[in-house]
């Protein structure tokens, strides 16, 4: 495995990436690849002048194993050492995060119901493809693929950070979001915004072969797991714009109205929900009932499961699974471990820290209740 770093210059509408560097001689590397949040990287290097020429911020830093994820150069740090020797520190995040640097403005606005993926592709375009000082070069929308993208909603939403609230979105259905580059010809690229699903590969299902981390298999090397219900929020009390008792108010909760102890409440301040809309170039009211609608779906977003998180070592070169090829980030698999007397049967691998150093490969998963 290699280490490509490029450098790009983006004008209007192109990207234009020209290969600087090929490296596989760094000290370790960590490929964190996250589903519900922005993924990142860490590279860990002799320190000379031809790599502090090479690593530089805004540079692109691939993989030749990899084409679906690249980062983007974000911190530089030299660290001198007469024992050690002087090594570079190289961070950064993967292509997502270009996202986080626009706001959703203005008001996006939906009041009839349009599946997710509608909607998060046409904010996507309304505040990083339109051709203007706010686009994002080279950037355009790829596919679509997955059940969940096809739930519908009517919202409103405004001066959010954009990345931030697509992984929202991404966590509220169960699907992710990710930016790849796409080789158009010669040195220009495009940078592609994909949605997609995991798959279930647990033994809940049987249309895909299971996978099952186990201590019994010998591929699951160390265990962890932690709960936390002190986070859980799921009755929202939603109030959105008007003054005392004339504040338009609704409540939600997903399923059953919880009781008793069950109750987890929420407040959630929706007064930026405006209750006009642009139609044709005439501000018009919104129905009081479709209004309505709109807070409750700004209260779904705010409900909260309980906190689970499960952490383990799982074998790198176990030849029953291979990572990327047998199962990917956001699949939901099966972990047991008989020595607890633990089976999670159906969980989703939401996260995976690939690492390579002087010892060899490692993974190490996070795993999330489904």
């Amino acid at each position: 495995m290699q280490i490509e770093v490029y450098n790009m210059e983006a004008d209007e509408s192109n990207l234009t990436i020209t290969l600087e560097a090929v490296c596989d001689s760094f000290s370790s590397l960590l490929w964190d690849i996250e589903y519900y949040q922005c993924g990142s990287f860490e590279v860990y290097i002799a320190a000379n002048p031809q790599n502090i020429e090479i690593f530089q911020t805004g540079r692109i830093v691939g993989r030749d194993d990899d084409n679906q994820h690249f980062g983007i150069i974000e911190s530089v740090l030299i660290n001198t050492d007469i024992e050690n020797g002087d090594y570079l520190t190289v961070r950064g995040r993967f292509l997502m995060c270009l996202l986080e640097r626009r706001i959703i403005h203005p008001t996006y606005n939906v009041t009839a119901a349009k599946a997710y993926s509608e909607i998060v592709r046409e904010v996507v375009t309304q505040n990083a493809l339109l051709s203007d000082n706010r686009r994002i070069p080279g950037l355009s929308l790829g596919t679509v693929t997955g059940t969940c993208w096809e739930q519908t909603a009517t919202l409103q939403i405004s001066y959010t950070n954009l990345m931030q609230w697509v992984y929202t979105i991404c966590e509220k259905l169960g699907g992710t979001a990710n930016i790849r580059l796409v080789k158009s010809s010669g040195e220009q690229y495009r940078m592609e915004f994909d949605l997609s699903e995991g798959t279930n590969r647990s033994i809940m299902q049987a249309d895909n072969p299971h996978i099952i981390f186990s201590d019994a298999y010998s591929n699951l090397l160390s265990f962890s797991y932690a709960e936390d219900a002190s986070v859980e929020r799921n009755f929202a009390y939603i109030f959105g714009q008007g003054k005392g008792d004339e504040r338009k108010r609704t409540t939600y909760c997903d399923g059953d109205e919880p009781t008793y102890l069950d109750r987890y409440e929420v407040y959630v301040d929706a007064d930026d929900i405006s209750e006009t809309e642009q139609v044709e170039g005439e501000t018009i009211p919104i129905p009081e009932e479709k209004y309505l609608e709109l807070l409750r779906t700004r209260g779904s977003e705010r409900l909260v499961l309980p906190k689970t998180a499960s952490e383990s070592d799982i074998a790198a070169h176990n030849t029953q699974y291979v990572y990327n090829r047998d199962y990917f980030v956001g699949d939901y698999v099966t972990v047991q471990h008989r020595r607890f007397g633990m089976i999670q049967p159906q969980i989703q691998l939401i996260g995976m820290i690939e690492g390579f150093d002087q010892n060899g490969r490692s993974l190490t998963p996070t795993f999330k209740e489904a």
